[in-house]
């Protein structure tokens, strides 16, 4: 398969490293200083483009690889605003995207995991649910895409809660998630349920860049020849059910 990559940092190059193992070719690296690559007939050629830069750069990243017919594979958060936009593409047929707000399986295992746990939740209102998320001091949007994402899988199963917010003060049926950045963490998401007598607590711990980047190919490689808007819930469904997680990373 060939896959061009847009974001050629430290995600990109470990994407690129993955990739490659797996015996795909990279067509072109798009970073700020060579945008002219967009327009190059080893970009229109690829297969599928895997995204991963700015909230400032990703959605005009898009439109220039839809322009040349080319499907879109981002990881990119901070730019949901103009997430309709893209859907309405997608559903003209006009475009082909898939987008998470994190690649790493083992995220993905957590968001059902905290929307389990919001669920028995509900039923227990003395429990008020809080958030803190840890990522590198590279990261420039807050709260972190995958903790918007976990708060609006607690905010589905518990009615209770309606909202999420960065402010210290807030209501009863908001949730309070506090971003931290630190060195160069690869990203750390804490949820804990507090009453007056004790305190639930899950965590998702990133090891590396590694994960991510590997959900990131195995995306690239299942939304190459589809069309129109794709989720990870979607991909997790169907590998899960053609073959076993062991194959999907070897």
């Amino acid at each position: 398969m060939k896959i061009a990559l847009i974001g050629y940092g430290k995600m990109g190059k470990a994407i690129e490293k993955i990739a490659m193992a797996r015996g795909h070719e990279i067509t072109v690296r798009i970073d700020k200083d060579n945008q002219d690559d967009f327009e190059s007939p080893e970009f229109a050629a690829s297969d599928v483009a895997i995204e991963f830069t700015t909230p400032a750069t990703a959605y005009s990243n898009y439109m220039r690889a839809f322009a040349h017919g080319v499907p879109v594979v981002s990881g990119s958060t901070g730019w949901l605003a103009d997430m309709p936009k893209v859907k309405e593409m997608c559903d003209r047929g006009d475009a082909t995207f898939f987008w998470t707000s994190n690649f790493s399986l083992g995220v993905n295992i957590f968001f059902a995991l905290n929307r389990y746990l919001a669920s028995m939740m509900e039923g227990f209102p003395q429990y008020h649910p809080s958030m803190t998320e840890i990522h590198h001091i590279h990261k420039l949007d807050h709260p972190s895409g995958t903790a918007i994402t976990l708060a609006e899988g607690i905010m589905a199963k518990d009615d209770a809660i309606k909202s999420w917010s960065e402010a210290d003060e807030t209501p009863r049926d908001t949730i309070h998630i506090e971003a931290l950045r630190e060195g160069e963490v690869p990203g750390t998401h804490i949820i804990s349920w507090e009453s007056e007598v004790d305190t639930i607590t899950i965590e998702h711990k990133a090891k590396s860049r590694e994960g991510f980047a590997l959900g990131a190919v195995v995306a690239a490689e299942w939304t190459a020849g589809k069309k129109g808007f794709l989720t990870m819930d979607e991909m997790m469904h169907t590998l899960v059910q053609q073959s076993s997680l062991l194959d999907i990373v070897k």
